[in-house]
């Protein structure tokens, strides 16, 4: 059986404000249906992405800037990082762990996930080892997003 995560809901404050962002950081905007004063949804995917977001109006009764740890695998984290911050999204510098351990957080934002002792060092992994490279940006409400350098994937993968 083949289990395809194909949608994330988002929740957000203002649909306009973060349609705009999501736009303008590069996601193909698939649905804009407003069917009521209480219920919109907003449908976008990330460049290259089976998997989509939704964000909008009566979707969701988590609190907006509430999702952290979404994933935006990329082959190359310096380009994939230029691009975003070419279009005027606020990226952290690229970092790795110390201890080859994975940990992320944005300045100003909470800890993404990670373990105690872990050392965010500056810069690309220095072997520029697979899964080891990261870099963070949040939407305006906070939702917390990591690009994650993939060279080659694990087995199985």
């Amino acid at each position: 059986m083949d289990l395809k995560l194909e949608v994330v809901v988002l929740p957000v404050s203002d649909v306009d404000r973060s349609k705009a962002f999501y736009e303008k950081a590069g996601f193909r905007l698939d649905l804009d249906a407003n069917v009521s004063e209480q219920w919109r949804a907003v449908h976008l995917t990330p460049p290259g992405s089976e998997c989509s977001i939704l964000l909008g109006k009566g979707l969701s009764a988590a609190a907006p800037g509430s999702s952290q740890g979404l994933y935006l695998v990329v082959s190359d984290i310096e380009a994939a990082r230029d691009e975003l911050v070419g279009r005027g999204i606020d990226v952290s510098e690229i970092f790795h762990d110390a201890g080859g351990l994975v940990f992320h957080s944005h300045e100003g934002g909470g800890v993404v996930h990670g373990i105690e002792g872990q050392e965010r060092k500056a810069g690309p992994h220095p072997d520029r080892a697979s899964y080891g490279s990261f870099a963070t940006f949040s939407d305006p409400d906070g939702n917390g997003w990591v690009l994650q350098e993939v060279t080659q994937r694990a087995p199985g993968r």
